[in-house]
């Protein structure tokens, strides 16, 4: 670029591989690949996709940090917005719940958009939102009220989670909010 080397975002996430933790590295690959198109707000275009990752772990049988590369792009999935959501789906695995719909649009009765949760559970009804630091604003938690009543007015179960509840209770101690819901919505975890 500019006459600089540079290597390809693909090639740049194997890097990764080698110095990061597995779960920054699911994250990272979340974010390499993340495409949404809204119609609202911004719209995000992926750095690559998941095919050029496993192609550069394909190519790279030998590399630093192949093994982590190979399982936490098993776990990568488009549609994460942030870190913290990542960390929170990763939580939700680990508590053997369903797996969340990611990029989901809730619509009312009439098919018009109403809410882009974070994460979803749409058989049960239940949306999942991280409230991270930028929620704090006066404007923003006038958006994230407007968010609950629109999900309420739809029948949705609205499980926020915010980042105090995570330095207190752990990605995993949150995710019992979320099968709390889930409970709720009608799903019966098995036995």
């Amino acid at each position: 670029m500019d006459g600089i080397p540079v290597t390809s975002p693909a090639r740049t996430w194997l890097d990764l591989a080698a110095v990061l933790p597995f779960e920054d590295l699911v994250a990272a690959a979340d974010h390499f690949i993340c495409r949404q198109t809204r119609s609202f707000g911004h719209n995000r275009v992926p750095f690559c996709s998941a095919e050029d990752l496993k192609a550069q772990v394909d190519r790279h049988r030998g590399a630093r940090g192949i093994r982590k590369a190979r399982a936490a792009l098993e776990l990568a999935r488009v549609g994460a917005d942030s870190a913290p959501e990542t960390r929170l789906r990763l939580a939700i695995g680990r508590a053997f719940l369903p797996e969340p719909v990611l990029s989901y649009v809730v619509r009312d009765p009439f098919g018009r958009e109403v809410v882009w949760p974070d994460l979803t559970f749409p058989e049960f009804k239940v949306a999942i939102n991280y409230d991270g630091g930028h929620h704090l604003s006066a404007a923003q938690k006038e958006s994230d009220r407007r968010r609950e009543a629109l999900l309420a007015e739809n029948g949705w179960i609205s499980v926020v989670i915010t980042v105090e509840q995570v330095r207190e209770h752990g990605y995993d101690g949150v995710a019992r909010l979320v099968r709390d819901a889930l409970i709720r919505g009608g799903w019966s975890p098995r036995g």
